[in-house]
């Protein structure tokens, strides 16, 4: 990218124009005027970044048509000063959240569309022609099972599937989505975004930064110009767009009506949802539930239909939904012992089972893979730059506290949180960590911000405790901005 930048200009990708609008600096970014042409890419879009341009009042945006595409020029809206604070207002935060998420759902989208138009495109058309009511019974597909964690499977069965990353297929950008499509889209981000309590940690804005920090993950994972080589290294996962979209939408809905307090203190006070799921991963079994009545609803119809051409891909779409969203519970010590059963026998153990076959082996890896992406990416913060860490660890002691003011939590945070956050440093964040690096799929970044946010936490996390306290104390409830 810098060999196409000019002197004295920040040139940014699609995807972090995306992220900084999503930060709220959406008016730094400008189109460039034409596509650059980028090795290995093709043209492409890019994007100058102008912090000053802020000083001068204007909102520059990316002007974008009615499908959420990029056009060439920018538009200048004049701002007055005493306007600028509406941007940041609650609901204009929150509308800009949902319209992120749908720009990021519709991009995979036109992936979809393009693997599946040059690679069965005869089959689906055929598909597509059926009566659309087909895909609102397929969720009596999912009925056979008694709860969302008798789905879980230890390999999901990628066969058939990775034979397709090997096909030509058209340019997403290319793909002009149905409006239909678009519209359903965003009312399903919108209503998800809807299900979400107002907790101080556990809330959509969590969950769009799980989402991004998904994202980011799939790009330390983007394909090498060695096909072979890159199937090899990611287990043929990122290949397919599906999974892709499933991975994120897992990690947007991970926390669909989380209650605010953990599943240990659901089950003692014998909630209607520990009851009906016997007590096992309670909060993520209920938010699968909830999203993916959402999904299936009927107004969804068009939507499903671009994204699964058949039965077969609607049941592999949810089997990916459940094996992540479950994924995140980290507390249940079955699920514990189990997964780092799995994790040995995929990635450790030197003899091969000779009842296994290659495409099983490559199955299991990928499915772990998949796992440990929404794993990671739901402790994102830890393993972020310190003030990230920071500001979403306020927010969960926050919560914490909110329960054991409320009598729904016997111990009190404060005397329990700086010990308890070098814990989860030392048995879970690291080693979580340490696996990202040795699945050979992502790099040794997040491993090094976690230990150093493991070392300042310990140096200075008394006296940030210490701070906390006199902020509650005085009653001051404002996340601070680190």
């Amino acid at each position: 990218m810098e060999s196409l930048g000019e002197n004295g200009r920040i040139q940014v990708s699609q995807a972090t124009a995306d992220l900084l609008d999503f930060a709220g600096k959406g008016h730094w970014v400008t189109p460039r005027d034409h596509p650059v042409q980028v090795k290995g890419k093709g043209l492409i879009q890019t994007f100058w970044v102008e912090p000053k341009a802020a000083a001068n009042c204007h909102y520059r945006h990316p002007k974008r048509d009615s499908n959420g595409n990029s056009a060439s020029s920018s538009t200048t809206i004049e701002m007055p000063l005493s306007r600028t604070t509406n941007i940041t207002s609650t609901n204009v935060k929150s509308d800009r959240r949902i319209d992120w998420n749908t720009d990021v759902f519709a991009r995979i989208i036109r992936q979809i569309i393009a693997r599946r138009n040059k690679s069965c495109s005869s089959h689906n058309s055929l598909l597509l022609e059926k009566d659309s009511q087909r895909h609102c019974r397929e969720s009596l597909l999912f009925s056979e099972k008694e709860t969302v964690l008798d789905e879980v499977k230890d390999i999901i069965d990628f066969r058939g599937y990775q034979k397709l990353y090997q096909r030509a297929h058209e340019d997403p950008d290319s793909i002009v989505v149905d409006v239909v499509v678009l519209q359903q889209l965003r009312a399903l981000v919108t209503n998800i975004k809807e299900s979400y309590h107002d907790n101080p940690f556990h809330n959509f804005e969590h969950a769009c930064h799980v989402v991004m920090s998904t994202i980011k993950l799939f790009s330390h994972c983007s394909p090498s110009s060695s096909l072979s080589e890159d199937v090899d290294q990611t287990h043929g996962i990122f290949r397919d767009p599906l999974t892709q979209f499933a991975c994120v939408f897992a990690a947007l809905i991970h926390d669909v009506d989380h209650p605010g307090v953990p599943n240990a203190r659901l089950l003692e006070e014998k909630a209607e949802i520990a009851v009906k799921y016997k007590g096992k991963s309670i909060a993520e079994q209920n938010s699968v539930d909830v999203a993916w009545a959402m999904f299936m609803d009927e107004k969804f119809i068009e939507l499903r239909k671009t994204l699964c051409s058949d039965g077969s891909e609607l049941k592999r779409l949810r089997q990916l939904v459940v094996n992540s969203v479950i994924a995140t519970d980290i507390m249940d010590a079955d699920l514990k012992e189990w997964r780092n059963a799995r994790w040995v026998r995929a990635f450790q153990e030197r003899t091969k089972n000779k009842n296994e076959n290659i495409q099983d082996i490559t199955n299991r890896k990928a499915t772990i893979v998949i796992e440990h992406i929404i794993q990671a990416s739901d402790v994102a913060h830890t393993m972020q730059h310190w003030h990230i860490y920071r500001k979403w660890n306020e927010r969960l002691f926050m919560e914490m506290y909110d329960a054991y003011r409320q009598g729904r939590s016997d111990k009190d945070p404060f005397e329990t949180w700086y010990n308890g956050e070098l814990g989860f440093f030392d048995f879970y964040i690291i080693p979580l960590a340490k696996k990202l690096k040795e699945c050979c799929v992502f790099g040794n970044e997040y491993l090094e911000y976690a230990q150093k946010n493991r070392e300042e936490w310990e140096a200075r996390g008394n006296e940030i405790m210490s701070e906390l306290s006199e902020k509650v104390r005085r009653g001051r409830r404002t996340i601070k901005s680190w």
